[in-house]
């Protein structure tokens, strides 16, 4: 009990590390004078914007000190503990499990603050690099991401799937939903990299080999407009390779957004209006997703930054040859039980990169001042 009090009390000056909380403090204080001026309100869209920031920042602080404060209440509680008193170290033993839980719950409303953060969300998945290997890697992942899904609450649907030729599949898109579904995801956009024996190659040799993966809000209709004239819309028969699962009408239907050569597919729906419906939905989120990376950039300009699905651009490297390890290369957090990862528990990988992205934009946000 007490090792895991430390590291809560270790977690929690971190956390107060990565937010500044001295500094959140002042600037509330600030914007609670600001607030008072009579020409608070002239400009209603600053106003707005100002608010809102305030809530936030307290929001935050409200969360660190109410964790401070049981931390210590449980502190004290050992403290009286070790001097023979047995009520207080149940006391303390509930405290203290009750924390844990506390902590779990404050991850989520201190870094999940994002406009789409709270909202549901589109997983698309392309094999790389590796031929049948990268297929049946691409395979391995969409099943890994539906066990998280599904064991984290999240309602999850398969709107896609395009089988490869021999094994695995080429690409496939899973519609998400939940609380905070996208706000938990959203650190898995890139690409996956898999050393393994492979077992499409007869001399069992040790092959690489690559999977994309795309994760985007799901934005509300009116969120972003598209012409139609920058859509090339083409319709295809759904099913697998073929057999008695070929559909004969041509319900499923491919999307190409002309200007930045983005294309989307949907065929796990009823009808061709449907299939197209949410194939517009994802291609927005796509869209969506490209335009808050670069923020001033137009849409046209983010085409050349996509990275080649690849050597040398992977965020995650699963190895099970010569030895097994899941390794995070931009939190160099790394797990051992590879079985376990595959299966779903990606945990440490998602709170790592949500906490390190915090505090890079805190950096970022203190160089500017």
């Amino acid at each position: 009990m007490e090792d895991i009090l430390k590291e809560l009390k270790e977690r929690l000056k971190a956390w107060e590390e990565v937010f500044e909380l001295p500094r959140m403090k002042e600037r509330i204080s600030e914007l609670e004078k600001l607030m008072s001026r009579p020409d608070f309100w002239d400009d209603k869209k600053r106003a707005r914007a100002l608010i809102a920031e305030l809530e936030s920042l307290k929001d935050r602080v409200r969360v660190l000190e109410e964790l401070a404060e049981k931390v210590e209440e449980a502190e004290v509680l050992l403290s009286l503990a070790e001097e023979g008193d047995t009520s207080a170290r149940e006391e303390a033993a509930r405290l203290v499990s009750e924390l844990q839980d506390d902590f779990k719950k404050a991850r989520i409303a201190l870094f999940l603050r994002g406009p789409y953060d709270r909202g549901d969300c589109f997983i698309s998945l392309n094999a790389g690099a590796g031929g049948t290997d990268a297929q049946d890697w691409t395979e391995m992942l969409l099943r890994m991401y539906t066990r998280f899904c599904e064991r984290a609450g999240f309602k999850v649907r398969l709107l896609d799937e395009t089988p490869g030729e021999e094994a695995g599949i080429k690409s496939a898109t899973l519609e998400v939903k939940g609380p905070y579904a996208y706000g938990l995801l959203k650190g898995e956009t890139g690409v996956h990299r898999l050393v393994r024996i492979s077992p499409f190659d007869a001399a069992r040799r040790r092959h690489t080999s690559f999977a994309s993966v795309t994760v985007t809000p799901i934005v509300p209709e009116e969120d972003i407009e598209i012409k139609e004239e920058d859509l090339k819309i083409e319709t295809f028969r759904a099913g697998g390779p073929g057999g008695q699962h070929m559909q004969k009408n041509e319900t499923a239907v491919r999307i190409t957004h002309i200007p930045t050569g983005i294309t989307v597919s949907c065929q796990n729906e009823r009808s061709q209006h449907q299939n197209k419906e949410m194939a517009l939905r994802i291609l927005k989120a796509r869209l969506r997703a490209l335009m808050e990376e670069t923020r001033a950039k137009k849409i046209e300009e983010l085409r050349g930054e996509l990275r080649e699905i690849e050597w040398g651009n992977q965020i995650r490297s699963y190895i099970l040859q010569p030895y097994r390890l899941v390794r995070d290369h931009r939190t160099e957090v790394e797990v051992g039980n590879v079985e376990a990862v595959l299966d779903g528990d990606l945990w440490p990988f998602i709170w790592a990169w949500l906490e390190r992205g915090e505090a890079e934009v805190a950096r970022t946000e203190k160089e500017v001042k």
